[in-house]
């Protein structure tokens, strides 16, 4: 297990960039403590899957070093940095026995083979399969062939770093909350250090201790779920983060206030100096219909079992808001109202709001 120090990082692969728009990963500055556990939250093309190969060794960066508890391996290969790592597609030898398969990198470094079994045994009983210890790889189905993936990278105890390459892809849909679940579990018992990546925000959030959302090659916002929850950094995180995603408003700022169709909002603090296009951001659960506020026409309605997704239109923007209990029918008017400590104003995507202020 060890500490991570990703300092000044920066990568393209291009042999002579010349500007920002010619580098997968813009600038990277981060540290992870060990043994904890992280991901890397982004969509397809924003550099997840470019930094995690340079942290495993597979790439070099065209800037900066990567620190394993202060010792520089930038320059070092896969082999020398004692990582494991966990990959989309389930890498097991299906003609060898679930034991095997997990003692296999055991005996590769030439473990006595009285501890291999202790280890093997002690992986076997966290993952829940040794009641197929003994059965060929080639006939598990394939939630239970990741989890013997998962364990291979687990089962050494000496390893600087597990990570994760989007390991649930090929599972069904029903069997994903299973090991999101077991992989959970596994780093409260072994508290190795953890880095998982994925486009899923579920994934993610219900993994991870602190998540690294980036986008277009920079980090947007680090923090634990419930802060990239309830007080996104930038636009794109109250987008990216949430079902539905945040209401994202264009507003006017004048006056020391910000206004949206006209009415003044109150926001959750002081809005800071600045310059840039000025929007209000506000999530969907903190959005109430009632008898006061903003006007608006319900345009569409949608249930999604515990509660019910309302679009209204002021004007011709829509703003979504989360309803439990009755709620207005299409073509009807209501008003809708900000909760004040939830809403924000951005400019040009970054938050510009003090907090309690």
């Amino acid at each position: 297990m060890a500490k991570i120090t990703l300092s000044d990082l920066k990568h393209s692969y291009y042999p002579n960039p010349t500007g920002p728009e010619d580098y997968a990963l813009k600038e990277i500055d981060l540290e992870w403590s060990d043994g904890g556990a992280y991901a890397l939250l982004g969509p397809s093309g924003c550099g997840k899957s470019t930094l995690l190969n340079i942290i495993s060794g597979l790439l070099t960066p065209s800037n900066g070093r990567i620190l394993f508890d202060d010792k520089d391996v930038t320059d070092l290969a896969p082999n020398q940095r004692n990582i494991a790592q966990v990959f989309q597609f389930p890498v097991i030898y299906d003609t060898m026995s679930v034991y095997d398969n997990l003692a296999f990198p055991l005996r590769n470094r030439r473990v006595d083979e009285t501890a291999v079994n202790t280890r093997v045994m002690a992986i076997a009983e966290m993952l829940e399969v040794t009641d197929m210890i003994g059965q060929k790889a080639a006939g598990l189905s394939p939630d239970n062939k990741q989890k013997i993936s998962m364990g291979r990278g687990l089962v050494r105890d000496d390893v600087n770093v597990v990570m994760f390459d989007e390991p649930l892809t090929v599972i069904d849909p029903h069997l994903k909350w299973k090991l999101r679940s077991k992989l959970k579990e596994l780093h409260q018992k072994v508290r190795a250090t953890m880095i998982y990546v994925t486009h899923d925000q579920t994934e993610a959030l219900t993994f991870a201790d602190q998540v690294v959302v980036m986008q277009d090659g920079e980090i947007v916002q680090i923090g634990t779920p419930v802060e990239l929850f309830e007080r996104p950094a930038h636009t794109f995180v109250g987008h990216f983060i949430g079902s539905p995603g945040m209401n994202v408003l264009p507003c006017e700022v004048r006056d020391g206030g910000a206004f949206f169709g006209e009415k003044l909002i109150t926001l959750e603090g002081a809005i800071e100096q600045g310059s840039g296009a000025a929007e209000i951001g506000v999530r969907p659960e903190f959005v109430t219909l009632g008898d006061a506020g903003l006007p608006a026409v319900v345009h569409k309605v949608s249930d999604v079992g515990r509660h019910a997704v309302v679009e209204a239109k002021v004007g011709n923007t829509s703003v979504k808001a989360v309803v439990e209990g009755d709620v207005p029918a299409q073509g009807t008017t209501t008003h809708l109202s900000f909760d004040p400590t939830k809403t924000r104003l951005y400019r040009d995507g970054w938050i510009a709001t003090r907090a309690g202020t």
